[in-house]
């Protein structure tokens, strides 16, 4: 089990699963607080202007910026993330996702996570799409 960001949200590896790179199989939330949903987040900046046309990198950094301030706006940070949902159109970057995801969420976070690879998202220029749960404890 890594180091619990907050008591009451626990990461729980389970016993016969392989560790997850940067997830968690299980989470468990066993305290009162406030459930925090993000929107699938897309690579468009405020204005809504795309962000690295065709640049997984880029787009990928757009998003998770997009996601704090999303969390932030909320009240919310990474260490209350408890899951994430990543649809992207070519799952072979997987790797470049999991680089980006590493400058913006902290060591010890592993939220649990599935990946999907999508034919489309809602623009023909998007190649990335992320949505996030968190749980705020109360107090």
């Amino acid at each position: 089990m890594s180091s619990e960001p907050h008591p009451g949200i626990r990461r729980i590896d389970a016993p016969g699963l392989a560790p997850g790179p940067g997830y968690s199989h299980v989470i468990s939330v066993d305290v009162p607080g406030r459930l925090v949903v993000v929107s699938g987040q897309i690579a468009l900046d405020g204005a809504g202007n795309l962000v690295g046309p065709g640049d997984l990198e880029a787009q990928t950094r757009q998003v998770f910026g997009n996601l704090e301030a999303a969390l932030t706006a909320a009240g919310a940070g990474w260490e209350h993330v408890v899951r994430l949902g990543y649809f992207l159109r070519d799952a072979s970057g997987v790797g470049v996702v999991r680089a980006v995801r590493a400058e913006f969420v902290p060591a010890g976070v592993s939220p649990a996570a599935s990946l999907i690879e999508v034919s489309r998202l809602v623009r023909d220029d998007l190649l990335i799409e992320v949505e996030a749960l968190a749980v705020v404890p109360a107090g």
